[in-house]
């Protein structure tokens, strides 16, 4: 079931159409975080006048989200998706950017973002200045200078590490260090070739590592990728994760084989290794 709850600026008063945001946020029981959260992206993209539709999709939460994502719909933008049931990451996020591709021009940002107020919206308008000097996707970074990282668990920490290394040694992608943190802005219209290249193969993964394997569908020689330093307020999040991280790390090992055997040792960077180019 799909609620429209408002449409994004088209022009700018002169008839001439402006670059809009679409903001995709995949949701499963974040009553307690999403109004802050929302409250955050509207002011940061009224600030700096940007015409923005925020996309939400519930997927099957047991506790009031959608009724709060209702509950902004006399103030922001906002298309409501919600699934009966469950269906985990892959399926919404697939179901968010599809969404988002419906109605989005090639060159509008769209952007993905967790939904538990962890990300910082105010970064968006930066991302966005980004795609719009030429970038095609725009990565918030933990592994940048200047980022921060707060309330993690240590182990939590190490994984993401562990994974940066494995990602860049066996696909590596020049400027790219977060393979999975789900913080980005993608060109509209480069999301839309790498889905009529890859069909319905394009999101085939359930879990945590659909994030990563987003990035790896996109993978082409001349791909216009860039990081940006973000701040990972982790400790700002309400509720307990929903990540299982075992199963994640099980499903992240055997999408690196799967991908691997799929891409063989093709490297796009100007140099092989697992060292970084910025």
């Amino acid at each position: 079931m799909t609620e429209v709850c408002g449409v994004a600026e088209r022009s700018d008063g002169l008839g001439r159409r402006r670059q809009s945001y679409w903001v995709v946020l995949p949701a499963y029981n974040e009553e307690l975080s999403l109004p802050q959260l929302l409250n955050r992206i509207h002011e940061a993209m009224t600030e700096a006048d940007l015409p923005y539709t925020i996309i939400i999709i519930n997927d099957g939460s047991r506790d009031a989200t959608a009724q709060v994502a209702r509950s902004f719909s006399d103030r922001l933008r906002l298309i409501v998706e919600n699934h009966p049931v469950n269906m985990g990451l892959g399926a919404t996020l697939r179901d968010g950017l599809l969404k988002a591709l419906a109605s989005a021009d090639a060159e509008d940002v769209v952007i993905t973002m967790d939904a538990d107020n962890s990300h910082n919206p105010e970064l968006m308008p930066r991302m966005g200045r980004l795609i719009r000097e030429g970038n095609e996707v725009v990565i918030a970074s933990r592994y940048q200078s200047g980022s921060m990282v707060r309330g993690v668990p240590a182990y939590r920490r190490a994984l993401s590490l562990a994974a940066s290394a494995l990602f860049r040694c066996l696909f590596h992608m020049r400027g790219v260090k977060d393979y999975t943190c789900g913080f980005r802005a993608y060109r509209a219209g480069t999301l839309q070739s790498a889905l009529n290249r890859h069909g319905a193969g394009m999101f085939d993964q359930e879990g945590f590592q659909c994030i990563a394997d987003l990035l790896l569908k996109l993978r082409s020689p001349d791909l216009a990728v860039i990081e940006v330093p973000m701040v990972l307020r982790y400790d700002l999040k309400k509720g307990a994760s929903k990540m299982n991280v075992m199963r994640t790390v099980r499903a992240t090992l055997a999408l690196v084989a799967k991908r691997r055997l799929t891409f063989g040792h093709r490297s796009f960077a100007s140099h092989h290794g697992c060292s970084d180019t910025k």
